[in-house]
């Protein structure tokens, strides 16, 4: 199949439908049919999209109608149900797929059901026969996650532990579908790998913590992560028999409202309530109007296991998406396979979960030219440079001079210019923290004594020192530098962008008890090279008091 191509898109003016038009209207080879039960909301979507290359055509589709009619009547290449919850469909969850086969349409779904994606292989037979490719679970559980997988255990000779999680942004937008699916399965019981067996695990009674960190950007935040249902438990463990542990979460925020979907999870698991369904719509509407924190989503994948020579490897992918780029993502599989079929690339025919017929490849050329990072850490071991650990990868693409300083120099020095504030709060706290006098030009020199656990950073300004101890974050601070100044310690996270290592606070403490970031003092402090020279900005502000000190200027070794 090559050419032009009509794709029938039921749920089209629904969220995942949707973005899977936004995804693929630049493209003037598709006809994208908009498919709902509602013919006046499928017309109304289609004339928002005004800057749509591709044709638009409304049309009003029922699942529950005479299907026959309707294909044969819409003619379509491709069906892609993006509608759902699949949970829900009851006896005739399939009949969608069937009416495709008897109708010769290709067919591609978002479920996200581990039962409903499971049972799409039973019309493999039927599939081939008809020559047609039916692909259940596009989405990126677990088509995403199968790529990653794959990649990083490319040079593994076997995979013992996966795990993974998606973060979406507090402001994605939660579709009504979604909500009912989550409401359906919370707390109840569900079949997963663990310890080597099939065990049950029971969705949102149990999570993990994990800090998705792509190598030199700014992180996200510590998410707490829940168990969900989704078709990876399932198809993971076929595409890796051997694996003793397969376990994904979701990572919903803000915090609140998982720790309360948390508690309802467990009275449905301790039987006190049947099931969450009649509060999908309270969920619902808190999960889309009580929205704050950064608009700023992610996704990660850990694999541990173990090369030909039985040498342990723990390795995991991290991805950041920056505003309403995130959402888009778990509609990219269905964008992937309808670029490749306008290409005459088509996947095989039969009937499967869609974990074989995409590749992080396939993805990369989606993120690219989207605010979409990714890439990949490896469990570091102690005895690299403290930076080098934190940065992972992104430590090869700082300029030369800025690892030199970081990479086992014993003391350097150069000249400075430091300003102080001038207010009297400033003043003490400078004071106290031992920071240097305001000057000019005075020479300063920074000594470095390094361990395993960390770095002691001294400091000398003419004839004044302060010291500071460097280590890397653990638990919430995982994946930041953290810097402790007596009973303070400040987590900041390592940004590379454009040779500029950048030091961005994230967290702060007093006494190893967490406070409050809208009191905590301000930095803008970054490493850069000028002129083949080492170059150094540290600027810190409090937003009551105003500058507490600036200094800047450069170091040789």
């Amino acid at each position: 199949m090559s050419g032009n191509l009509t794709v029938l898109i039921v749920g089209g003016y629904g969220i995942f439908g949707g973005r899977i038009v936004e995804l693929l209207e630049n493209e003037s080879r598709l006809t994208l049919i908009v498919a709902g039960r509602s013919l006046q909301r499928a017309d109304a979507y289609c004339k928002s999209r005004r800057k749509a290359v591709a044709r638009l055509v409304p049309a009003a589709f029922d699942r529950n109608g005479d299907l026959a009619a309707q294909l044969a009547s819409l003619r379509a290449d491709v069906l892609v149900d993006a509608s759902g919850p699949f949970q829900a469909y009851g006896s005739g969850q399939y009949r969608v797929i069937e009416a495709c086969i008897a109708r010769g349409i290709n067919y591609l779904d978002l479920a996200d059901g581990s039962d409903f994606v499971d049972g799409v292989r039973d019309y493999d037979p039927q599939a081939r026969a008809a020559g047609l490719y039916v692909l259940s679970g596009v989405s990126s559980f677990p088509v995403l996650t199968a790529a990653v997988v794959r990649r990083l255990s490319a040079d593994m000779a076997r995979v013992d532990v996966i795990r993974g999680g998606i973060a979406p942004s507090p402001y994605a937008g939660v579709g009504q579908n979604v909500v009912r699916a989550i409401a359906g399965y919370a707390g109840q019981g569900i079949s997963l790998r663990r310890d080597g067996k099939t065990r049950t695990g029971h969705p949102f009674t149990e999570q993990i913590r994990f800090t998705i960190a792509p190598p030199g950007y700014l992180p996200l935040r510590s998410t707490m992560f829940s168990l969900v249902d989704v078709p990876d438990l399932r198809a993971l463990a076929e595409l890796w028999p051997n694996a003793k542990s397969i376990w994904m979460g979701a990572g919903p925020v803000p915090e609140v409202l998982h720790h309360a979907l948390i508690a309802l999870a467990w009275l449905v698991r301790m039987r006190l309530l049947p099931s969450l369904s009649r509060l999908s719509i309270f969920m619902h509407f808190a999960s889309n109007r009580l929205c704050w924190g950064e608009h700023r989503g992610g996704m990660f994948v850990e694999v541990e296991g173990a090369d030909e020579t039985g040498t342990l490897l723990r390795r995991s992918w991290h991805l950041l998406a920056e505003g309403n780029d995130g959402p888009l993502i778990p509609s990219m599989a269905v964008e992937a396979l309808v670029r490749k079929a306008l290409e005459g690339r088509v996947p095989p025919s039969g009937a499967r979960a869609a974990v074989q017929d995409l590749e992080l490849t396939d993805y990369e050329k989606l993120f690219a030219g989207r605010t979409i990072y990714a890439g990949i850490r490896d469990d570091p071991s102690d005895h690299h440079p403290l930076y080098s650990r934190i940065l992972g990868p992104a430590w090869n693409r700082l300029p030369v001079e800025i690892r030199d300083m970081h990479d086992g120099a014993a003391s350097v020095s150069g000249r400075a210019s430091v300003e102080r504030g001038r207010g009297v709060m400033a003043r003490l706290v400078a004071t106290v923290f031992g920071f240097p006098p305001t000057a000019e030009d005075i020479s300063v020199s920074v000594r470095f004594e390094a361990s395993n656990s960390g770095e002691t950073w001294t400091r000398t300004f003419g004839d004044e020192s302060f010291s500071s101890r460097q280590f890397a974050g653990r638990g919430r601070s995982d994946g930041l530098l953290c810097e402790r100044f007596g009973q303070l310690t400040f987590a900041m996270a390592l940004v590379s962008r454009e040779g500029r290592l950048s030091l961005v606070l994230r967290r702060w403490s007093a006494f190893g008890i967490p406070l409050p970031m809208w009191l905590c003092p301000r930095s803008a402090s970054y490493e850069a090279v000028e002129n083949g020279q080492f170059r150094f900005h540290v600027e810190i502000s409090h937003p009551l008091i105003g500058l507490i000190v600036r200094y800047r200027g450069w170091l040789a070794p």
